[in-house]
């Protein structure tokens, strides 16, 4: 029960997302490439593109889905992953659900849904505990896709094994500190991952095969899927309040403390110090000037937190990086690696944040628990309203709260691609 309540929190979390990242210029250039190069085959076949309604091949809409869920990034995660299963997984089983061309209960998403974050989250654990670089998550959520994939063609033992090693190998293997260095629309790679994992269930049935899936069957990762079934990482997961990236949310959440108790106005900062761990600080504390940068990054989130008591969607669109506070605000922030903070990477992020005013005074705020994360989660009225006021960037609210209900309500439903449809093809705001 405990499972199947979070799927559906992940899902209407992820609608959310999938709305707000929707508008972005990265999910326009992944919609267009879809269009252009993913046709939607014979007689008809195929899948719709978020909030668009257009066809094409199952493979470009996963690719394209991925892409506006990747683009806005206030997307759920596993600590131990370092990235997100649901930006690929759930674009994959929606395009193979209309790919198959029968009704998938509600039921039955919810259930592949499950096995997708299951499958992707352990071979992410087991990618980062074996290779020397840190990938993207495309290059485990493919495992992800493959599987829903697999359970949507009911595919056999031996063909589940083909899609899976398929997926493995072409999965992009991205090396993830290039895009915190130089953000770019390459993102955390759900877009190749979702794209790959689907191509490569639909490769496994025609008979194409793939080389053994090693994060899955190597004896050395043998512990991680022992418990398949039994320990569940869905209910490890973290949600995110604050669309940036994961690592700048302690020092945010510090932030917003510090001004909450102090009533600090902004204007009378001198300087802001942030000690944090090693990968948080590399986000950098530069002026974005795109949607891409704003989000990868620690100071420009935190000076919007202090400045103006909230890092939502506005605070990551240009119309912020005009705002003459934020600027003046941003040229005082100072970042420190905490080396202690570093070793308790990944399964721990804390930060302390330092407030030195102009009359001399200083206050200091640290964060050891994020808010979202399993000791501190996102309650369902807090998320289902995170939820809410994103579909509302592409939906009327009428429709909006349709939506929310079909997608809470889903384990009843016959049919989950037509209780979803609000967010396949409904018109635009």
């Amino acid at each position: 029960g405990a499972v199947r309540h979070q799927a559906l929190r992940c899902l209407v979390d992820l609608l959310g997302v999938a709305a707000a990242g929707s508008t972005t210029a990265m999910a326009g250039h992944a919609r267009a490439l879809a269009r252009g190069q993913f046709g939607a085959g014979s007689g008809g076949r195929g899948a719709r593109l978020f909030f668009n309604g257009q066809r094409v091949s199952a493979a470009g809409a996963a690719m394209a889905n991925a892409a506006a869920l990747d683009s806005y990034d206030a997307h759920d995660g596993h600590a131990l992953t370092k990235g997100h299963a649901g930006a690929s997984v759930l674009p994959a089983l929606l395009a193979m659900a209309e790919h198959i061309r029968r009704p998938v209960t509600g039921a039955e998403f919810l259930a592949s849904l499950v096995a997708g974050y299951e499958l992707a989250q352990r071979a992410g654990i087991a990618l980062h505990g074996s290779a020397a670089d840190y990938h993207s998550s495309g290059a485990w959520s493919s495992l992800g896709a493959a599987a829903v994939g697999a359970r949507c063609l009911d595919l056999s033992y031996t063909l589940w094994c083909e899609a899976l090693g398929i997926a493995e190998y072409h999965g992009p293997r991205g090396p993830m500190m290039r895009c915190i260095d130089h953000p770019t629309m390459v993102k955390d790679g759900a877009t190749w991952g979702a794209m790959t994992g689907t191509a490569a269930a639909i490769l496994a049935q025609e008979g194409f095969t793939g080389a053994p899936a090693e994060l899955v069957r190597s004896a050395r990762f043998a512990g991680l899927w022992s418990d398949l079934g039994q320990r569940w990482t869905m209910l490890e997961m973290y949600f995110k309040p604050y669309p940036v990236c994961r690592w700048a949310q302690p020092a945010i959440q510090a932030t917003l403390a510090l001004r909450t108790e102090t009533g600090v106005d902004a204007s009378a900062v001198d300087e802001i110090v942030v000690e944090t761990f090693d990968a948080a600080v590399r986000l950098g504390a530069a002026l974005p000037t795109c949607t891409e940068q704003a989000p990868y990054n620690l100071g420009w989130p935190l000076v919007c937190a202090l400045a103006r008591g909230r890092v939502g969607a506005d605070e990551i669109t240009p119309g912020a990086w005009r705002d003459e506070r934020l600027l003046a605000l941003l040229s005082k922030v100072r970042l420190r690696e905490d080396p202690a903070a570093s070793r308790a990477f990944p399964a721990q992020r804390t930060a302390c944040v330092t407030l030195r005013l102009q009359d001399g005074s200083v206050h200091r705020r640290s964060s050891e628990v994020t808010l979202g994360d399993p000791a501190a989660p996102l309650d369902d009225s807090a998320l289902i309203a995170k939820a809410r006021a994103s579909l509302e960037a592409r939906l009327e609210p009428a429709a909006a709260e349709r939506l929310v209900e079909r997608a809470l309500g889903l384990l009843a439903e016959p049919d989950a691609v037509d209780a979803l449809s609000l967010a396949l093809d409904a018109p635009a705001r």
